[in-house]
């Protein structure tokens, strides 16, 4: 996997102060994106045990609230393959941070459908582990510079501990969540 970015003090993409790393590789290459760049899937620096480390070395401050992931496109499943592994790690590690994850596929659409192209053998254990999943491709007729944490009205937030609780999706509320 490779990746484009990592950002140490990220207040746009998710609560509070966060780490993000932007992932490399995205086959949705949605019109307007931010970051055409990151469609290929070798753009940018390789991921390694050595950018895992210095991600976990931002991330060890009690003011940084958790991780996000964005791209490219984490759900991408050479995506998911290769960061199920150091997700693990960091929920191991950092038990009490939370973990956004933005894709362009919908969740009971796409990623919960078997045979679906974002499906694959660890996608269920990416999800397991994920607090808050932004879904849906950005659309450009619907680009909306007000909303928070979303590039698009049609994107949606969804609070995937209590969606795994529930077992519907239940979309994320700021004011009642802990993630």
């Amino acid at each position: 996997m490779y990746y484009s970015t990592i950002h140490d003090c990220d207040i746009a993409n998710g609560t509070g102060v966060r780490v993000t790393l932007f992932v490399s590789g995205c086959t949705n290459c949605c019109e307007g994106c931010f970051q055409p760049e990151t469609w290929d899937f070798k753009f940018g620096q390789e991921f390694t045990l050595d950018t895992e480390e210095q991600i976990f070395k931002m991330l060890d401050h009690s003011y940084i609230k958790g991780l996000t992931l964005l791209g490219g496109e984490p759900m991408e499943p050479s995506n998911q393959r290769a960061l199920v592994p150091f997700v693990k790690r960091y929920k191991e590690k950092f038990p009490n941070k939370n973990l956004w994850v933005f894709t362009g596929f919908r969740l009971d659409e796409e990623l919960l459908v078997d045979g679906s192209r974002s499906r694959c053998e660890v996608t269920d254990e990416f999800l397991s582990r994920i607090d808050v999943l932004v879904d849906g491709k950005f659309e450009l007729s619907k680009k909306d510079i007000t909303l928070k944490y979303r590039g698009s009205s049609n994107q949606r937030i969804i609070d995937m501990n209590i969606t795994r609780t529930r077992g519907e999706t239940t979309l994320w509320d700021e004011k009642q969540a802990t993630s």
